[in-house]
Formats: structure tokens, sequence, C-alpha cells
């Protein structure tokens, strides 16, 4: 039997609030009534007090809760809504990146998400793409200006390589490094090994430019680095994204400028002809690519389909039955288009699923409505007995009566909109997540490799391919009456398995 989830509930509030309805302690037992509708464990509570939310990653309590997240003491987090998480949109996407990497789920009621389900997790992917999109756009315009400057010769960043350095900027040779630049390619070419070179350096004494012994990698690159022979390269990098990883840019986009060399370009050259030869005897083949729908291709005799080799085809060891790896893609990128609903169910099922979370609210807006016109009646009580309008007797006789009747309103709210709550999850997981998930099919081609497996990861349950059609089996679909996988098949003349 698998074990109950276990969940923290994060609360924070900017001020010390005072209204029943918005107070911490409502909030708490909203998110300990979704869990309990749940079956999860409430392990811990989060409170951040008089605390504003736009950055609170640094709070201590903030720190804990991460540090159970880390320590898989909890694997979910419980929150009113995303603006109680956080207000700071760099935090609040910081967040959702530590809980991806530790497979923890974010709970909103308010934006009615919920990644432990299906929906929630396909809202929190499709966020991440438009994110990193949005990113790669911003890095493009910034990026659009450094050829500019390249090809003026200014600085882009970063010191200059060992034997070089910046004055002015102007990028002039260094007196004390230059000398054991030259001296490097110099042993480099007696005795045509990288760890050699950097030993016969640190004998003589050499040292880099912060002080460090020279290694193979440090060679290595200073060798390639053509600057040596009077071309300094420009705009030549780019950043993987993966700490201090970069990786070099198309031939095309480099900017090469002349300057004082420090060695022979035919003492460059021969360095790096035996480096070019080196490398070459050590190439070994790369791994070939994952394709898209690798793991989720399955034969109708019940065996996986792989892509052997370079084929690029799906195959059934056991009944060579096949399929191109294009054509199952485009199929199922068509299946995008109908992922959800059609757009007439689509508005049906809001409709329905909005006539019966509205009744709910309507029962809600009536109780707040008791609350306030039964607080009324107690202070107008108060005031005639302070006024010497009502004996203490009569006063009790009415008063206490009311405030049952308020207690027992109160105490019903939070249920009443906990109820709300699963019900906006259970049906809607809002209606952003279905409308963006729909638009998925326009989407797709901007998205990355890692994107879409993401995305596929996420909505694919299992995809049979047969002599004369194809079973898509979708793990998510939002109809309240309908239960399990979602499965559509195709039939296709051109696509058709050999």
């Amino acid at each position: 039997m698998e074990n109950p989830k276990s969940v923290g509930i994060w609360i924070r509030v900017s001020t010390d609030m005072q209204v029943k309805d918005d107070s911490p302690e409502h909030h708490e037992r909203r998110a300990r009534l979704y869990a309990e509708s749940k079956g999860w464990n409430v392990l811990e509570v989060y409170r951040l007090e008089a605390v504003s939310g736009k950055a609170v990653i640094e709070h201590p309590e903030a720190k804990r809760m991460l540090k159970d997240i880390r320590d898989k003491k909890i694997d979910g987090l419980i929150f009113s809504k995303l603006a109680r998480l956080a207000r700071n949109t760099k935090e609040l996407l910081e967040f959702s990146e530590i809980f991806r990497h530790n497979n923890a789920d974010l709970i909103s009621l308010s934006e009615n998400v919920d990644t432990s389900s299906p929906a929630g997790r396909l809202f929190y992917t499709i966020i991440a793409a438009m994110a990193e999109w949005e990113r790669a756009e911003i890095a493009d315009r910034v990026a659009a200006s450094v050829p500019i400057r390249a090809r003026m010769g200014k600085p882009l960043g970063g010191p200059a390589p060992f034997g070089y350095r910046w004055v002015d900027k102007q990028y002039v040779v260094d007196e004390k490094e230059a000398p054991v630049r030259k001296v490097l390619y110099e042993v480099f070419l007696k005795h045509k090994r990288k760890k050699t070179t950097a030993d016969q350096l640190n004998t003589m004494g050499y040292r880099t430019r912060n002080g460090s012994k020279f290694t193979d990698t440090t060679v290595s690159r200073l060798l390639r680095d053509p600057s040596a022979k009077g071309e300094r390269r420009a705009n030549y990098t780019k950043s993987t994204g993966d700490k201090k990883h970069w990786e070099l840019k198309p031939t095309s986009d480099w900017i090469i400028t002349p300057c004082e060399p420090i060695v022979s370009s035919e003492l460059w050259n021969e360095c790096n002809r035996l480096l070019d030869e080196q490398e070459h005897k050590r190439t070994k083949p790369g791994r070939t690519p994952s394709h898209l729908l690798s793991g989720f291709v399955f034969c109708t005799c019940g065996k996986s389909m792989y892509v052997f080799h370079k084929t690029k085809i799906f195959t059934c060891r056991n009944c060579k039955r096949r399929i191109p790896v294009s054509d199952l893609d485009e199929i199922f990128h068509d299946q995008l288009k109908s992922f959800l609903l059609t757009d007439i169910e689509l508005d049906q099922f809001l409709n329905q699923s909005g006539t019966v979370i509205n009744e709910k609210e309507t029962l809600l807006n009536m109780q707040n409505e008791d609350i306030s016109k039964v607080t009324k009646k107690m202070n107008e009580l108060v005031n005639m007995r302070l006024n010497g309008e009502m004996n203490r007797d009569s006063f009790m006789q009415h008063h206490t009566p009311l405030e049952e009747r308020l207690t027992q309103l109160q105490e019903r709210l939070p249920n009443l909109q906990a109820e709300i709550d699963i019900l906006k999850i259970q049906y809607l997981s809002s209606d952003t997540v279905l409308r963006d998930a729909k638009d998925l099919y326009q989407r797709w081609s901007v998205l990355s490799f890692e994107e879409k497996r993401n995305i596929v990861e996420v909505i694919t349950n299992k995809i049979t391919v047969g002599a004369e059609d194809i079973s898509i089996n979708l793990s998510y679909l939002p109809h309240n009456q309908i239960e399990g996988n979602s499965q559509r098949n195709f039939k296709d003349s051109s696509r058709q398995s050999t």
C-alpha cells in the first residue's frame, strides 16, 4: 500500500489581520481540510507573520521549509494563494524550480493549481517552458550588441587571456606573462604532451595569473587561443546556463581582430596540428540522442518498440512491426489539437463545473451575510446594555443565542471554503490550465526538445502501434464523467505502420 503524502502548510501574512475570514487560522484550517480530503498527512506549518512578500526566500521559516523539501521530510506545500507564497516573480520561479528538482508539489488553493495532479504538473511545465522562452528572448536582445562591441575592439567582460591585459580599454601584451606563454608553446612542441608541459612549467617555477600551478586543461586552453599568433577572438562562446560551462558559437559568428603576437604563426599552427591529431585518435562516437516518444511506444503484441542504431524507426523485435519516428512525432503533434477538449466541449464543461461551484459560492456569500447580520445584532445589544436600555438578564437572554449562532457560522465558513477549493481543483485545475494546454499545438514548434519531452512525460500514458491504427492513451482528461485514460485511435493510409 502506498504511503500517504506528507505535506506542509505555508502561512504568510504581511500585517496582523483582524478580519476573521482572512486570518492565519482561517488559512490553516482551509489547508488542513484540503489535505484531509486527499488523505495527506500535515507534518509542518510554516508561519511568516508580518512579513512582506517582496523577499521571503531568505526568511528562517522559508529556509526551514526548503530544507524539509530537500531532506524529503515533506513532499508538498499547501498555501492559500501564490501571492501568499511570495510576491516576487523571481522567487516564485526559484521556489518552483526547487520543488520540481526535488519531485515535490505546490498546491495553491485560490489559483486551483495542484501539481500532484497531471493538469497541475502540465500547468507548471508550460509556465517553465514559456519562462525559459522569455529568458532566451531577453538574452538574444542583450547579445545583439556583443558583435558590435567586438568589432570596435572593446572589452566584452572578463579578464584578458594569460599573456595579455586590458589597459584603458586597449588589448596589450603583458610583459611579465608573455614570455611564459611563449615558453608554453616551445615546451609542448618538444614533448607533445599537455600534462608534461604543465609539469615542466611548474618545475621551472612558473604559475598562472592567480598563483596556481599549471594543469593540462590550462595548457590546452592557452595553446588553442589564437591571440598568441596575433588574432584575438571575440563573440565566440556562449554560456550553457550550467554554472561556468560554455560552448563555442558557429565560426561565422566569431569576430577576429588583430593584436600583437607572442609567438609565430608557424609555431602556433604546428602546436594546434598536434592537438588535433591527439584529439582525433581519442574521439569516440557520442550517444545517440533520445527520441521524443521513447519509452511510451508499444506494439499490439505487448512488447516495447525501440529505435535501433541510426534508422530513426520504432521497431518491435518480436513481430518486426515498424513505424518511422518522424511519422509518430507528427501524429502525436496532431493529437495536441484535441488534447483536452474541443472548444464546444470545453465551454460545456466549464459551464457545468461553474454551475456547481457557483452554488457553493452562493452559500459562502450567504454565510458571510449571516455572519455580518449576527455581528451587527450583537453590537446593537452591547450598545443597549452600555446605555442602560437593557438589564443584565435580558441582555444575556438575547446575546447568548446570537453568540452561539456566530460561533457555528464561523466554524462552518472554512469548511465551505475548503469544499469550493476541492471542487475548483478537481473540476477545473483553473480555466487557464485548460486553455493554455489547448494552445500547446501552436506553441509546439518554439519549445526545445527537453521542454517537449517534459510535456510528453506529463500527459502521455501509452502509445500502441497496430497494423492499421495507432492508439494514444493520455493520462489526463478533465471530464468529470470520465476517469482513467483518454484514448484516440488514428487510421491514416499515409502513415500506416509496416
